[in-house]
């Protein structure tokens, strides 16, 4: 069709002189992912962080799967580099800890 579902819309825009590659010359997906989350970092005015001990176990959660630093409350996994067998993962490890 003539438009884009939402979902497919970006919500965001970052330019980027080149795009990092692997010693293949292949996209390297985990330094773009990298380049994101400085972004968000460098804009984390608006950055809460998770409050009370479920929020805090899902952000240690993602925080680890998808190796970053920091998660606020509005992040969106899949910016971060999220997928559906990490959000699996999650799902998981969360169960496992009693959510």
């Amino acid at each position: 069709s003539a438009r884009l579902p939402d979902y497919m819309i970006p919500s965001r825009f970052i330019i980027l002189a080149d795009l990092p590659l692997n010693a293949n010359g292949k996209l390297d997906k985990k330094a773009l992912t990298a380049l994101l989350v400085h972004s968000d970092e460098a804009s984390s005015a608006q950055d809460e962080a998770a409050k009370g001990p479920q929020e805090q176990l899902l952000a240690e959660i993602w925080q680890t799967l998808l190796n970053v630093e920091r998660v606020g409350r509005h992040d969106n996994f899949f910016e971060l580099g999220g997928d559906s067998i990490l959000a699996l993962q999650v799902v998981a490890r969360a169960r496992k800890q009693g959510m």
